[in-house]
């Protein structure tokens, strides 16, 4: 490693302190790794280095009580990881650090945001999740080029204005905190591409949110929210995932079915008795969570969701399918288990390419003959229904490698069960 004899010397300076403090054998001296880290395991330690500087630090859950003071002298520095240490101060000579772009401290011990932050003009990545935060400074508005700010699993009970003037920023963790409300300026980062306030006492999200017109995820649950605004229909950009779930909502609105390009939609463990026919637009859903609520149906637009590939909606109250359901074409997962279903659309045939099937805990007491259409089926759960008999298509099912028919009341095993057992199929009765 050829060095210049200033950074040489600072480098040195930094592993003699790792050395006090036991994260460094004595003889030994900072390994040349990757430019990210990536791959480095928790207690080891690592540097990269980029031309004639040290451009990367990492030392990850070494037990460090002190951050090494000798880190301000590499000038280059642009990537520090000491997450999972004991740290609860930083030294005031890292604020000129003028380079440093990414900082991560997760899994420390700091109660009070570091003042020696305040001098990382450069700072773009900033990660503080699970220690003790209880307040942010008023002065992090001062990081004008921070992107990206992690403040999950702290104590933070309000977040200041501030943040909101931070325009470039992209993405904003603060869930698992106690905030009971967000500030207006929040709505005002235009540039965020992900929001996540989840796990916090919110009672109401404001309509302004849909201002964020460059959102792309967004998590909302586990709050105490009663209802979510319809300006949340007006985030086009919405495409990775939308959380709603463990709240208190008794509806969603109808605009939500205008976010046509969402990938995945979580609205598990609320009060929903019904959900609006307007869901059948969300064209780009792949995957549906909706269990754990009342709901005694599922709207007839649900056939819409093309390129749905899992559907779970169990442990709700379902009483019946909407005959549309067999219009799932790239269908995958189906979790249907402990509702009321006293009957299947015979439409649930037609989906060719499912390979999970779970009925258990249900009211059933025939299957359509149609379910032999089932080409690609994997797993069928029919526990505990009230079938007295079975389709003979389940027997000639060629994928079928467990099939569930314990707690029935079937009269006989027809002959086709053997042939399953024979050709590797798990069955049970």
């Amino acid at each position: 490693m050829d060095l210049p004899a200033g950074e040489a010397a600072a480098l040195e300076q930094v592993e003699r302190e790792l050395r006090a403090q036991g994260a460094l054998a004595e003889s030994e001296t900072l390994p040349v790794i990757g430019a990210d880290g990536a791959g480095l395991r928790d207690g080891r330690l690592g540097i990269s280095i980029e031309g004639q500087a040290v451009a990367g630090l990492f030392a990850r859950t070494c037990g460090l009580g002190d951050a090494p003071a000798g880190l301000a002298h590499l000038r280059g520095l642009r990537r520090l990881d000491l997450s999972g240490n004991r740290l609860a101060a930083l030294p005031e000579t890292w604020a000129g650090l003028a380079h440093l772009e990414s900082l991560k401290l997760d899994g420390n011990q700091f109660a009070a945001f570091p003042a020696a932050l305040r001098g990382l003009a450069g700072l773009r990545e900033l990660h503080l999740d699970w220690n003790r935060l209880e307040a942010i400074p008023g002065w992090v508005e001062e990081l004008s080029e921070l992107h990206m700010i992690s403040l999950y699993a702290n104590q933070l009970a309000e977040i200041p204005a501030a943040l909101g003037r931070l325009r470039k920023m992209h993405a904003v963790s603060i869930g698992h905190n106690r905030l009971t409300a967000l500030p207006a300026e929040l709505w005002q980062l235009g540039a965020l591409e992900l929001l996540n306030v989840a796990e916090n006492e919110l009672t109401e999200i404001a309509p302004e949110i849909g201002r964020l017109a460059h959102l792309r995820s967004l998590d909302l649950g586990h709050n105490r929210l009663t209802a979510i605004p319809e300006t949340l229909g007006e985030l086009s950009e919405l495409t990775e995932y939308l959380y709603l779930s463990n709240n208190r909502l008794a509806r969603v609105p109808a605009a939500l079915g205008r976010l046509s390009r969402l990938r995945y939609l979580n609205l598990t463990d609320n009060l929903l008795t019904e959900l609006p026919e307007e869901l059948g637009g969300l064209a780009g859903l792949e995957e549906l969570r909706l269990y754990n609520n009342p709901l005694s149906a599922l709207p007839e637009s649900l056939g819409r969701l093309a390129r749905l590939k899992e559907l779970h909606a169990m442990h709700a109250l379902l009483e019946r399918l909407p005959d549309s359901l067999g219009e799932l074409s790239e269908l995958r997962v189906l979790n249907l288990n402990d509702n009321r279903l006293a009957a299947l659309p015979a439409s649930l045939g037609g989906l060719a390419r499912l390979r999970e099937l779970d009925l258990r805990n249900n009211h059933l007491a025939e299957l359509p003959e149609s379910m032999s259409g089932l080409r690609s089926l994997a797993a069928l759960d029919l526990r505990n229904n009230r079938l007295v008999a079975l389709p003979a298509g389940l027997g000639e099912l060629p994928g079928l490698e467990k099939l569930d028919l314990r707690w029935n009341k079937l009269a006989f095993a027809p002959g086709w069960m053997e042939r399953l057992k024979i050709r590797g199929c798990r069955v049970l009765v």
